[in-house]
This record gives C-alpha cells, sequence and structure tokens, in this order.
C-alpha cells in the first residue's frame, strides 16, 4: 500500500512539473509575440513618430515651388492648385500629420500629343529619381490605414480638389527634401492605371497680413456700409482678449466716445473648426468679452448689444487657413 501511494505521489509530482513546464513555454511564446507585436507597431509607425533630424540636410539648388518639370509626356490635367500658405496632411511613418506652408498640387496625366499609353512606373520612377538627386529622402511607401483616415476627415476639408491624393484605394509616396533653413520640403505622389497625382509643399510660417482698424477707419466704414468688420485676436479658443486685441476695443471705444448718439450691435463669428454648438457658444463669448471692455472705459452698456453667430454667413473660403483667419472676426453694426 505504502508502494502504491509513493508511486502515485512521484506520478503526480512529474505531472505538475510538466504542466509547470507547459505554462512556462506557453507564458514565453505569449511574451514573443507580444514583442513582435509592438516591434512591428513600430517599424509602422504607429508608436514611432517621424523626426526631421534623422534626415541628412540637403544643400542643392532647388529654384522656387514647384521645383521639379514634369517627366516628358506628361502635363497637369487641369490648372495646378497654387496657394501661398496652406495645411496639407501627410502620412509621416503612416500617422497622417498637419503640416502647414506653400502648396502646389495637381494630377498629371499624358500630354494631348503624346502617343503612348500612361506608364505608372515612368511617373513613380521619374519623381523618384529627380528628388532623390537633390538630396530627397522617401520616408514613407504603402497604403494608409482607414483608422488615420477616419481620425482626420473633420479637419481635411480640402479632400477631393485638385490633386488630391487617393489614400482610400491607393499606396501613396512621401518624400522630404530637409533644408538648412527648416523651410524643408514635403513631397507626396501616387498614381493608378490612367493618371497620378502630385502634391509639393515647402514649410512656411503663417504671415498675419489682417491689420487692426483704427478709429476713423471705422467710423468711415459705420458710416458708409453700417457696419464694420474687425479681426480681434484672442487667445486659442477662449474668449480671452490679447494685447493687441486689446488694442482693437480702445479703437472702438474711440468712435464711441466722439459720437455719443452711436449704438453699436457686435457680432462674432468664428471659423468652421469644431462643432457647432461649440462655435456658437465661443462667438457669443468673444462678442461679450468685446461689449465688458468697451464698457470698461465708461461707455454706457445700454449703447451696446453682443450676440454670436459661430461659423454662420463666412466671409472667405473655410479650406485655407488664410481664409479661416479672415472668417475669425468681430462685425460692428449699427442701431
Amino acid at each position: 500500500m505504502k508502494k502504491t501511494l509513493i508511486i502515485l505521489s512521484v506520478g503526480a509530482l512529474l505531472a505538475a512539473c510538466k504542466k509547470k513546464a507547459e505554462q512556462k513555454t506557453d507564458a514565453a511564446h505569449d511574451t514573443v509575440a507580444i514583442e513582435n507585436s509592438r516591434a512591428a507597431e513600430k517599424s509602422s509607425g504607429g508608436t514611432d513618430h517621424f523626426d526631421i533630424n534623422s534626415i541628412p540636410v540637403s544643400t542643392a539648388e532647388v529654384g522656387d515651388l514647384p521645383f521639379f518639370s514634369f517627366p516628358k509626356g506628361l502635363a497637369f490635367q487641369n490648372k495646378p492648385v497654387q496657394r501661398s500658405y496652406d495645411m496639407l496632411f501627410f502620412p509621416l511613418k503612416g500617422v497622417m500629420t498637419p503640416i502647414e506652408g506653400k502648396v502646389w498640387k495637381t494630377y498629371v496625366v499624358n500630354e494631348k500629343s503624346n502617343t503612348e499609353e500612361w506608364s505608372l512606373p515612368y511617373f513613380l520612377k521619374s519623381y523618384d529619381d529627380a528628388i532623390t538627386k537633390v538630396g530627397g529622402v522617401k520616408i514613407f511607401d504603402g497604403k494608409v490605414s482607414q483608422q488615420e483616415l477616419d481620425r482626420i476627415k473633420e479637419e481635411a476639408k480640402y479632400f477631393g480638389e485638385e490633386g488630391s491624393i487617393d489614400y482610400w484605394n491607393e499606396p501613396v509616396k512621401v518624400y522630404v527634401i530637409r533644408r538648412t533653413n527648416g523651410d524643408d520640403i514635403y513631397i507626396q505622389l501616387y498614381g493608378n492605371t490612367a493618371t497620378g497625382a502630385i502634391q509639393i509643399l515647402q514649410k512656411a510660417p503663417f504671415e498675419q497680413t489682417i491689420s487692426i482698424l483704427k478709429s476713423d477707419e471705422i467710423k468711415k466704414e459705420l458710416d458708409a456700409k453700417g457696419k464694420a468688420v474687425l479681426h480681434i485676436n484672442f487667445d486659442t479658443d477662449k474668449a480671452s482678449l490679447q494685447p493687441d486685441g486689446k488694442t482693437a476695443v480702445d479703437e472702438i471705444t474711440k468712435v464711441l466716445k466722439n459720437d455719443n448718439n452711436l449704438k453699436l450691435a457686435i457680432n462674432g463669428y468664428t471659423d468652421n473648426s469644431g462643432n457647432d454648438a461649440h462655435n456658437l457658444q465661443l462667438s457669443k463669448d468673444r462678442a461679450t468679452a468685446v461689449l465688458n471692455a468697451i464698457t470698461t472705459s465708461g461707455i454706457d452698456k445700454a449703447r451696446l448689444s453682443a450676440e454670436g453667430f459661430g461659423s454662420k454667413n463666412p466671409i472667405a473660403d473655410n479650406s485655407s487657413e488664410q481664409g479661416k483667419a479672415q472668417n475669425r472676426r468681430v462685425e460692428l453694426v449699427k442701431k
């Protein structure tokens, strides 16, 4: 009986050891699988962000935007889109990243006089060779995930216009030419069996071209049109006035002090970024902030009213940053 118990005990011990060994092996396999998954994620750009400093600087002479001619036998389909300031998304390591600057983009097709059939390899190879010869580096080549496209769809208002990239159906090639002064050049292109598209952006800071109207100019606008449009600077997504915004309010106050019979409706507007409810409230808060700032200078509040209209009644195209800047405004309307 004792021998039987000993044999059973030894058997149970061996079985337990075997089970632990199997569990350990399974755990090891799981660990390897997780690490491989993380490595794949990092290599595809999921967690590893693009760093421009990893790209060598090119000092090659490249001229002015768009920098490159069309390959022989190819031409634009329609007039290229060219803007001195805009924002485009580029899939940097698979992550759709907004970059601002000078923009040129177009669809590319065979010239009408070209008797040969469209060749996608010719189109892609021509640009690849030209870009790399001036120090450009290919930083992405593949399909953009649907998840990324869904993530930025509310911001990417320009999808579908001339020179758009078909991220949904075709792989895209992205290059960067890093420049000494930081005016780096980003290029993306794709093609199919009949046509191609190329977008070129040279990084450049936004230059404010809107100036503050002086009191005499405000008065002139009110007398001639019954309203004056002002671009008053507030803190981003807030109703607090920036220093030059306070200067603009001072000019409005001068007009009111010089004409005691003048009554004004202060109407606030935003661009179309964000949802409608938020924009409506933000525009109202900003109009109210202007009203309150004016009354602190001794102007009777009964002469003023404040209302917000959000992104309604835009005065410029919201598809560009310059247009959005125009739409972020305060209108003074004579009552």
